[in-house]
């Protein structure tokens, strides 16, 4: 009674786990815990895209102006200033051009997969992926912690609640996770508002600062007198904001984000998904006006706190590490706003978490699925939230929920995406002879390239959690890839008028075809091809043969679907030619669609290859071919179960 009992609920569980997987990867399949992107003219005005994007880009006001602090010290204004530049002549002319390139949603990395091809695309995309990941989970993580910080430092809560970061980070991380268990949805709505109102109580927060600043002249000649004794010069202010620029990378974070939302743009009536010309004219304001608004926020944030908080409040056990607007907040603005700006900022930053699992549920079967690179059940939601919020709880555990620590690695991931992003935007200028651009963008990726190295070697954490990324994602991608290397691969058949006549006469008598690897396809390669297939078989002359020839084209590429031309050689030979990533699984898709055609059950003849049967079954993996015969029996074995119904695999 009691397995009875528990297999139901087994099956229950099961069931809901798995909810949606059999329509998760086909054609126009969902893969995501999005609903499906709206057409063009039915999304929503780009202000309030916008903000999708702002949860993310906008809440790192949070904790940005503290982490200047910390990097910069008195210098953090200065190193702002840098900061802004590289916002609004580098990563916004990129990531404009990225749009136009990738107006989709697919973004930087669909970029340069499709400039690289065969294993070596695959391989780059395997990597960038890991750093992604990277980004998004410390993007979850960082932002947990910053909020659980918000949360014990109110002064009406810090007693109460002094000592419990890692559990408050934790519960956060847990609530995000069970968010999306349940189901989520991206809410524009929700969005709109939360960015609305963390804008608005922060213009507050800094206006109130500059007030204080204004009226209490001193704080500025104190601050500018003790800056001139510790750089002397302006250009010695510069060189070393130049130097400390690394650390502030992350108020670059949000633009990646900012195009992976293009879809949900509304653009104009007359766009098309070939030419979303609206779309991709309004994701470009979206970008500018989202890098203008976080720019002023940047500098004016970064001057306030730096000139009205002691330098001793911003290190760790300080009251405004992690939290210098909310310090702020509190002095200048009363315990009622600053802990309503509180409540804001811890709002914000867990939808910022929100918004980046989102991403990373999104962003893994974009790409995984199609290369074979995924289990079956990574294609449903439910478990891959399980994974991820796993992992998210290893990472809080290992940084101590700390703000600083997971600062290096978050902006590891940002500025490596980034970076692509620069790289990617010049190969599509120079391909086309746009010199211009691509000596800007060239720069760019240079200046980018040097802030991501700098950051590496001065905070590795980064670089050491991404690589773990990208080794976990490649372990799992190749044994899955392994495990599915038998799968039937093809998504559809379609044969030309000549091809389905073959197989039409065939079905007359018995269906027989010769598997040929295509030489001089001369008259000679034909005829002495079947009298061996003959001799070896012990066939007799009266039956007659189709040859059927395939050509691997990428051999990276796990599934397609099949194109079949029939052609007459030397008037006499009938020849089937397919185009595939795969021979043995593309041979096998085209006996099965001959048998589900005519009923029939088809035969197949192969020779034995020579060589060693591992290294040819390596052949198969990576390139495609290799021990062709026994390996089309496999795939057939796998599609059909049923012994009687499979077609025939014959080796002599």
């Amino acid at each position: 009674m009691a397995t009875s009992e528990h297999a139901p609920h087994t099956g229950r569980l099961r069931a809901w786990m798995l909810q949606g997987l059999s329509d998760m990867g086909r054609a126009g399949g969902h893969t995501g815990p999005h609903a499906e992107p709206e057409p063009p003219h039915r999304g929503q005005h780009w202000y309030r895209v916008m903000c999708l994007t702002g949860v993310d880009y906008f809440s790192t006001l949070g904790y940005q102006p503290g982490i200047a602090a910390l990097a910069a010290g008195l210098l953090s204004p200065v190193a702002t200033l840098v900061l802004v530049a590289v916002t609004l002549a580098g990563a916004l002319p990129v990531y404009r051009r990225v749009a136009e390139e990738s107006p989709h949603g697919e973004g930087s990395i669909a970029m340069l997969e499709r400039l690289l091809s065969f294993w070596k695309g695959k391989l780059f995309v395997l990597t960038l992926l890991g750093f992604a990941a990277t980004d998004f989970l410390i993007t979850i993580t960082l932002s947990a912690a910053d909020a659980s910080t918000h949360l014990i430092e109110n002064p009406h809560l810090t007693s109460t609640l002094h000592g419990l970061q890692m559990l408050i980070t934790l519960l956060l991380v847990a609530l995000l996770g069970a968010v999306f268990l349940k189901g989520f949805l991206e809410a524009i709505g929700v969005a709109f508002a939360l960015v609305v109102v963390y804008l608005a109580l922060n213009a507050v927060v800094v206006a109130a600062g500059l007030w204080h600043v204004l009226t209490a002249g001193h704080v500025v000649t104190d601050w500018t007198s003790a800056l001139t004794a510790a750089h002397g010069n302006v250009f010695a202010m510069i060189g070393v904001s130049l130097l400390v620029f690394p650390k502030l990378a992350l108020g670059l974070s949000g633009f990646e984000t900012g195009v992976a939302v293009m879809p949900h743009v509304q653009g104009d009536p007359g766009d098309t998904e070939e030419k979303p010309s609206g779309r991709i004219r309004d994701t470009k304001k979206l970008l500018t006006t989202a890098a203008l608004i976080m720019s002023v926020f940047l500098i004016t944030t970064s001057f306030i706190t730096t000139v009205l908080i002691p330098a001793a409040e911003f290190k760790p056990g300080g009251k405004a590490n992690g939290r210098a607007l909310a310090y702020l907040a509190h002095e200048y603005l009363g315990g009622a706003f600053g802990t309503v700006y509180d409540l804001s900022t811890i709002a914000i930053l867990w939808f910022a978490g929100a918004s980046a699992m989102a991403g990373l549920l999104n962003l893994m079967p974009r790409y995984l699925p199609r290369y074979g690179m995924a289990p079956q059940w990574a294609r449903a939601v439910r478990p891959m939230v399980i994974v991820f919020t796993l992992v998210a709880f290893l990472v809080t555990w290992l940084f101590d929920a700390n703000v600083d620590k997971q600062g290096g690695a978050y902006a590891t991931g940002v500025l490596v995406l980034m970076s692509s992003a620069a790289i990617a935007v010049t190969i599509a200028s120079h391909r086309a002879a746009q010199r211009g651009w691509t000596v800007a963008f060239a720069t760019v990726s240079a200046v980018l390239l040097y802030v991501t190295v700098a950051n590496v070697i001065e905070r590795p954490d980064g670089v050491k959690i991404g690589a773990c990324f990208i080794v976990g994602i490649m372990l799992v991608s190749f044994l899955s890839r392994l495990a599915r290397a038998f799968e039937l691969r093809v998504t559809h058949i379609e044969l030309d008028d000549m091809a389905e006549r073959f197989i039409r006469d065939m079905s007359h008598r018995r269906i027989r075809f010769i598997a040929n690897k295509p030489g001089r396809r001369d008259k000679t390669e034909y005829r002495d091809k079947v009298e061996q297939i003959r001799a070896d078989n012990d066939i007799p002359a009266s039956e007659d043969f189709v040859f059927v020839e395939v050509t691997v084209t990428d051999p990276s590429e796990f599934e397609a679907g099949l194109n079949v031309r029939g052609e007459v050689l030397h008037n006499r030979y009938r020849v089937l030619t397919l185009e595939s990533s795969s021979i043995p699984n593309a041979l096998a898709a085209l006996l099965l669609h001959a048998r589900d055609a005519t009923g029939c059950t088809p035969h197949i003849y192969f020779e034995w290859t020579e060589g060693n049967p591992f290294a040819n079954f390596l052949r198969f993996f990576l390139f495609g071919q290799g021990e062709v015969a026994p390996v089309t029996r496999e795939v057939l074995r796998e599609a059909e179960p049923n012994r009687p119904l499979r077609p025939r695999v014959h080796t002599g």
